[in-house]
């Protein structure tokens, strides 16, 4: 990593407030360059708190667009962080609304040029693209990075029509503990603690709305870009990661949007910007990488960034099972087209006898994480306790020349199923020839889901119908002497949220069965692609004092034998303690629980737990959150319980509890 600090331009930050149309003042960071010239602007626009949670990512590329000529803003959603207002439910129509007033504003001011780009990573990519979706005039172009064209299935809710339980549960019971924090009394004064009561008011756990639309309507269609590509008038640069779970996103804007102003690019990273050296590796100069993007769209730059292949892709090599790679083999591939003729599908029969699957029900427990950060238990491990819960197919890499894929493989499966509901997991694996299995990438549907997300329909019991569903994408070479596994189980916990009856499984019919891959040609683009090494500014000087504590492990899975009862304790490494600059010496823990019996879909429990304390000794200021999250199942639908406990010093300023039940009719 280079850490810059000589810069074309010194730069200034301040602290602003930026009205909305109904009152309301969004809080901004802006960083500018030294100049008496109008320069752009670029926006971070996002829930996670400028002031201490993203501060130090913040600081790593804020400072450097500076420095590089940019006005370069963060700014939090309203009800969070400094922001006034309530929170609201997750890129929600005031929240939209609210980032085409910041564009507009931005574009207005003197020292602007009136040209805004918008950038940012999830939830702010996300609203990059959304906002973009919206067509200000002002917005001419974003960088999207790990963010999603589809929020019903593929933003960590629902997985091939199945209710998500690892990330829906662990998702909504962070955004409830982070949604009651309150604003910073260095920030907005003596009147915090009214402001903060309000906002608690305003809190909801949006548990409650995801589960109750569990089918593809127009919740989820609201905000899904997908739904109407040719609305983005901006221009483009989708980036995402292989282990990152919303990378098909990349795919399908290059897919869909015009190639004038379109850019992919997937790497072989977690959901992280590029540029962070997090794990797996190799990192970029992903900043360089923007920068050009923005000259060449917000200065009028003729800097040959149009003239990369449309998109370019990391290709993995084979390698051993591990649950996180510093660097992983492979090499940079380059497509002027997507879809490009360079991937064929290949179909591959599936062989043998009909075979009944009925996986047990914590099948899944060696999935990993469902969306990887860069630690160090967060990639599936060895695959093969899996692969003996499931249907494996194989298909050997003969001597000679890899196969290498590009894309999303798909599956056609033969079924029949003796009950109504039911749902099957495809993963593909790549098998050394000692065995070890690693898995590739995967996919699921929910079979009531067979016929479209929109609607669920009950299977013909006792019938066979075919099915057909694609995997995530992928960028992989299976090296010669290795077998390709296809391995298919009818469960998938804590992934996949199970269903009464779903315990019988299918029977697979191989007959009329297929595995299709996305196999690739090699491009004389392949090996022209390069980027320059990391490069970020200095970011603030965070302290994460050392405990006498012993960190608890990152992921464990226990098994009580006697109860047939399977459980995974998950500490998502939250951030824990540190202290910021400025004296706010913030504290942050976190748990999370899946546990299932072997044989009972019904007996599928998780549970989350959130401890949050900010204090500042300077104004004798000490503020605590504590939050509960809990979600069951029984033959009528989910049951959710959260809890909220806010406190000031000792005295509780507010406690509520919510109960709700909610009919499963799908998912």
């Amino acid at each position: 990593m280079i850490i810059r600090t000589d810069f074309p331009y010194a730069t200034t930050r301040e602290d602003v407030r930026i009205p909305t149309p109904d009152g309301v003042d969004l809080y901004a960071r802006i960083w500018r360059p030294v100049t008496d010239e109008p320069v752009p602007a670029l926006l971070e626009y996002l829930p996670y708190r400028l002031t201490d949670g993203t501060a130090p990512r913040d600081g790593q590329r804020h400072p450097w667009y500076a420095g590089h000529g940019y006005a370069s803003v963060r700014v939090d959603v309203r009800g969070h962080g400094c922001s006034g207002g309530r929170p609201g439910d997750a890129y929600d129509a005031r929240e939209l609304a609210d980032g085409v007033a910041v564009v507009e504003w931005l574009a207005a001011q003197p020292w602007c040029t009136g040209a805004v780009g918008m950038f940012g990573i999830g939830w702010g990519g996300c609203n990059s693209l959304r906002i973009a979706a919206l067509a200000p005039k002002a917005l001419k172009a974003v960088v999207t990075v790990c963010s999603t064209d589809d929020r019903y299935d593929d933003d960590g809710h629902y997985m091939g029509g199945s209710v998500l339980a690892v990330d829906m549960h662990a998702r909504a019971a962070a955004l409830l503990a982070f949604a009651s924090r309150p604003p910073d009394p260095l920030h907005v004064g003596d009147g915090w603690r009214e402001q903060w009561l309000d906002r608690l008011e305003g809190v909801e756990p949006l548990i409650h709305t995801w589960l109750s639309h569990q089918t593809r309507d127009a919740y989820w269609r609201h905000g899904s870009v997908c739904e109407d590509y040719a609305a983005i008038g901006a221009a483009v640069l989708a980036v995402g990661g292989w282990h990152d779970p919303h990378r098909d996103a990349v795919l399908r804007l290059v897919s869909h949007l015009p190639a004038s102003r379109v850019r992919g690019l997937i790497g072989p990273w977690s959901q992280q910007y590029p540029d962070r050296e997090r794990p797996p590796g190799p990192a970029i100069g992903f900043l360089q990488e923007t920068l050009r993007w923005w000259d060449h769209w917000l200065k009028g730059d003729d800097n040959g960034v149009m003239d990369e292949p449309l998109l370019r892709a990391w290709i993995s090599g084979s390698h051993p099972p591990a649950t996180a790679y510093e660097r992983l083999p492979g090499r940079w591939a380059g497509e002027k087209a997507w879809p490009s003729p360079s991937v064929v599908p290949v179909s591959y029969g599936l062989q043998g006898a009909p075979v009944a699957v009925a996986s047990p029900q914590h099948t899944g427990l060696d999935a990993g994480r469902f969306s990887p950060s860069g630690n160090e238990a967060d990639l599936p491990p060895d695959q093969r306790e899996e692969d003996a819960k499931s249907a494996c197919f194989e298909v050997p890499v003969a001597p000679g020349e890899p196969v290498e894929i590009l894309g999303r493989p798909s599956v056609t499966l033969r079924l029949r199923m003796d009950v109504p509901y039911g749902q099957v997991v495809a993963r593909l694996c790549d098998v050394a020839p000692d065995g070890a299995s690693t898995l590739v990438t995967r996919g699921a549907l929910n079979l009531s889901a067979r016929q479209g997300r929109e609607r669920a329909v009950p299977w013909r019991v006792g019938a066979y119908e075919d099915v057909t569903f694609e995997l995530n994408g992928i960028g992989h070479s299976f090296s010669p002497g290795h077998r390709i596994r296809l391995a298919l189980s009818s469960a998938y916990w804590p992934w996949i949220w199970p269903r009464a009856g779903s315990e019988a499984g299918w029977t697979l019919d191989p007959g009329g069965s297929t595995l299709e891959l996305p196999v690739r040609a090699a491009s004389s683009l392949d090996g022209q692609i390069a980027f320059g090494a990391p490069e970020q500014a200095e970011p603030p000087a965070v302290v994460h004092p050392e405990t006498l504590d012993d960190p608890r492990p990152e992921r464990v899975v226990v098994r009580d034998v006697a109860r047939g009862l399977w459980r995974l304790e998950v500490d998502p490494r939250s951030g824990g303690t540190r202290v910021y600059p400025d004296g706010l010496e913030y504290e942050e823990d976190a748990e999370e629980s899946y546990e299932i019996r072997s044989a009972d879909a019904l007996s599928a429990r998780t549970g989350s737990r959130w401890r949050i304390r900010l204090h500042r000794a300077e104004l004798g200021w000490d503020a605590r959150v504590e939050t509960r999250s809990e979600i069951s199942c029984d033959e009528g639908g989910f049951v959710t319980v959260n809890e909220v406990v806010c406190r000031e010093g000792e005295e509780v300023l507010f406690h509520r509890t919510w109960e709700r039940r909610l009919p499963r009719a799908a998912g």
